[in-house]
């Protein structure tokens, strides 16, 4: 039965972390999003989101988070959520299920501890920012 059951890959559809204003902060702060660098859009895109690790050698974690967007252009992002400072040093997980079509896809994103920072930008699809891109 398991043999039957087919998995499609995720291609075309990252997660990243941009670095912009936040008039409220008075500073840039990082944010998540979702981004579709393909040709057909996403529909149901659901994003769970959690930070968990250790700080001071104390396990720490927050809250789940759930995101949901009704369709993702193609050739398009979306928000998720702000990433405030104090989770950054954290693994921040994202999981990110959508659908094409009739097909469920279905892919987790993790930032590492301390692997959101400007050492670790790029250029981001579709965005046309630098920030750090998961693939």
């Amino acid at each position: 039965m398991q043999k039957d059951i087919i998995i499609p890959k995720v291609e075309n559809v990252y997660v990243a972390a941009v670095q912009e204003w936040n008039d409220d902060f008075m500073e840039n702060s990082w944010y998540a999003y979702l981004i579709n660098d393909g040709d057909v859009k996403l529909e149901m895109a659901i994003v769970v989101s959690r930070a968990y690790g250790q700080i001071n050698g104390e396990d720490r974690k927050t809250g789940t988070f759930r995101h949901a967007f009704k369709e993702v252009e193609p050739n398009s992002a979306v928000k998720i959520e702000l990433l405030e400072n104090n989770v950054l040093q954290l693994n921040n997980e994202f999981l990110v299920t959508f659908f094409i079509g009739d097909k469920l896809y279905d892919k987790s994103y993790v930032f590492r501890a301390n692997g959101i920072n400007e050492r670790a930008m790029t250029d981001v699809p579709v965005m046309n920012k630098r920030g750090v891109l998961l693939k």
